[in-house]
């Protein structure tokens, strides 16, 4: 079997679990965000923020779906409009999910510091690997080609560092959010596990990216192996 054909029986595998992720996690956040809950997404942001000694971090309502984020280089915990205004358990797992990064910021956990420095690289990687490694395609068999596809392979390691380095960080911050949701009495034995079934279906998100990167990284190291043996 070719590293190519082995490739794209790993690519269709990842992808097809990547869209029964998706699906299960749209329709549990649809079914969780008919849960009511007596205080909304921005609420509840501010009151984790508070409770947890933080009040230099500002909570802003943004477009999109599922486009809740947290900025540690400006101190935004960035909300969706329906987690912003809503109260219901989605919205709660949600807010509480991105102040945990933010709670995270604040005590100077580990892995997000590292994340946070691996920005610069990675946004630069990936302003540049696709192009890198299409040169050393285009020169395969050339000393000019193995080095880029080397260059290449070195920019997009750096890529799969990142995205097994967030797996932690966004675990961590789910289970700062369920806990704290519970212990502060936002929701009850019922709601907290609905909240908790959400984050998990999130994680497998970042799970599957993480091994789309990793099957990417080895098929492009297959291929430069390969080009030495010519």
């Amino acid at each position: 079997m070719t590293p190519t054909t082995l490739y794209w029986i790993i690519f269709i595998g990842i992808a097809l679990a990547s869209w029964i992720i998706s699906a299960s996690l749209k329709r549990k956040f649809e079914r969780y965000s008919k849960q009511p809950l007596g205080l909304t997404g921005r609420e509840v942001a501010e009151k984790m923020l508070h409770d947890h000694g933080i009040y230099d971090v500002q909570i802003t309502c943004i477009k999109g779906q599922l486009t809740d984020h947290y900025n540690p280089a400006n101190k935004t915990v960035n909300l969706s409009d329906e987690v912003y205004h809503g109260a219901n358990v989605s919205a709660a797992a949600v807010a509480a999910h991105e102040c945990g990064h933010a709670v995270q910021h604040a005590q100077a956990y580990a892995p997000l510091k590292m994340r946070s420095a691996l920005v610069p690289v990675v946004s630069f990687s990936s302003n540049w690997v696709t192009w890198i490694i299409l040169g050393g395609l285009l020169l395969i068999g050339s000393g000019a080609g193995q080095m880029l596809l080397l260059i290449g392979i070195a920019l997009y390691a750096m890529i799969t560092l990142f995205s097994f380095i967030t797996l932690p960080v966004e675990v961590n911050a789910s289970q700062r959010a369920v806990t704290w949701l519970r212990e502060a009495g936002i929701t009850d034995n019922t709601t907290t596990e609905m909240a908790s079934d959400a984050l998990h279906a999130a994680a497998y998100t970042y799970v599957v990216a993480a091994l789309s990167a990793l099957a990417t990284l080895v098929y492009y190291i297959l291929i430069f192996l390969g080009s030495n043996r010519r």
